[in-house]
């Protein structure tokens, strides 16, 4: 038996925007929580992004399939009571305002917990609370801020992650955190306030480059597709033109590779590429030797080299190759009239899925009823 439902009978209220509340709320959402996204009356600007779904934005049916949309003004003495009665009955409140909007209008947890003690509140900010938290915050902003940037792109120039990484990871940790806490309230039956930054998420991620700075003697270097101490390990390009990544660990897989792979096993014995840090000393002369080998063969014909040698190796694919992948599991996502295909989550529940896209406000008449 998979997972399915098990989130069931739970109300998500996200007072969200953008791609990281809402990625986290989706992802609740496809585990059977019942969610109530909250818009500005004139809509989450996402809602504009792109135009891919038959005029709306495709970017939005990905990180909103499943929800109940409610367009209400939080200056509105009305809707601000409306969203307080909804919240009576709320299992998690989420949010990714700026810092402090909902608190100033009596949104804050400890408030919200008087009317509702389980309620666990869930805050995703840019920089947290302290120092930076009047500071607006993008993800490619915190990707710099965070030096993601400065280890990411070539010796020339940094880069960064050509996806909003960022966004995600923080969706991502707020959906464990806000799990976590409702296991906690399992066993006390009370609700907590969770703060998520999306700067102390980069910073975790961020470890091993920060590991490397304060005790191996600095910061991995910007490498491109290389690697600061292995060789061989990179792009390779075959004679079709295509490319394939592949990596040898371990003087094992050297000798396999000299043999199987680029049919030279004397240098097996070339003290020039006896251990790892012989070859990645002398890695100018490796690149060229191999670049010699695969240039004489096409892609798929490497690939069949390396693969019963049990070198680790894939394609240098593109998104469109990716949307042809024989391993992608898609998903379809109804917006309108409009269908999109999306990747589907990495652990997908079982059963009937949530694919539709709320119009703007959609729900509104019908959740006002509800909690009237």
């Amino acid at each position: 038996m998979g997972l399915q439902g098990e989130l069931d009978g739970l109300l998500v209220v996200s007072v969200e925007q953008a791609v990281a509340a809402p990625y986290c709320s989706m992802m609740l959402g496809d585990a059977g929580a019942r969610v109530i996204k909250i818009e500005r009356p004139e809509g989450d600007f996402a809602r504009g992004y792109d135009r891919g779904a038959g005029g709306r934005s495709a970017i939005f049916a990905w990180l909103n399939r499943g929800k109940e949309s409610l367009c209400i003004d939080l200056n509105d003495s009305g809707d601000a009571g409306l969203l307080r009665r909804i919240l009576t009955k709320a299992d998690v409140f989420l949010g990714n305002l700026a810092p402090g909007s909902l608190e100033r209008r009596g949104f804050s947890g400890a408030a919200l917990r008087k009317h509702n003690p389980g309620l666990i509140t869930c805050s995703i900010t840019g920089y947290g609370d302290a120092e930076g938290a009047g500071r607006k915050a993008y993800d490619f902003l915190v990707q710099g801020e965070s030096g993601l940037c400065s280890v990411t792109g070539t010796e020339e120039a940094p880069a960064r992650v050509g996806l909003p990484i960022t966004d995600l990871s923080t969706g991502l940790t707020a959906h464990s955190a806000i799990l976590r806490a409702l296991i906690q309230r399992t066993k006390t039956g009370l609700g907590t306030n969770l703060s998520v930054s999306m700067f102390d998420v980069m910073a975790d991620w961020m470890n091993m480059a920060l590991i490397g700075h304060r005790h191996l003697g600095g910061a991995p270097a910007r490498s491109g597709l290389t690697h600061g101490f292995i060789s061989p390990y990179g792009a390779y390009a075959a004679g079709d033109g295509g490319q394939v990544l592949l990596s040898v660990q371990n003087n094992r897989e050297w000798a396999a590779f000299c043999r199987e792979v680029i049919g030279r096993p004397e240098l097996i014995e070339d003290d020039r590429f006896a251990n790892n840090a012989d070859r990645f000393a002398n890695r100018t002369v490796l690149e060229e030797l191999i670049s010699g080998v695969f240039a004489g063969l096409s892609t798929a014909q490497v690939i069949q080299r390396l693969e019963p040698a049990r070198i680790a190796n894939a394609r240098l694919n593109s998104v469109a190759d990716l949307s042809e992948h024989s391993l992608l599991r898609n998903l379809t996502v109804r917006f309108g009239s409009a269908e999109v295909e999306v990747a589907d989550l990495p652990v997908p529940g079982q059963g009937m899925r949530r694919a539709q896209v709320p119009a703007i406000d959609e729900h509104g008449d019908t959740i006002r009823r509800e909690f009237s």
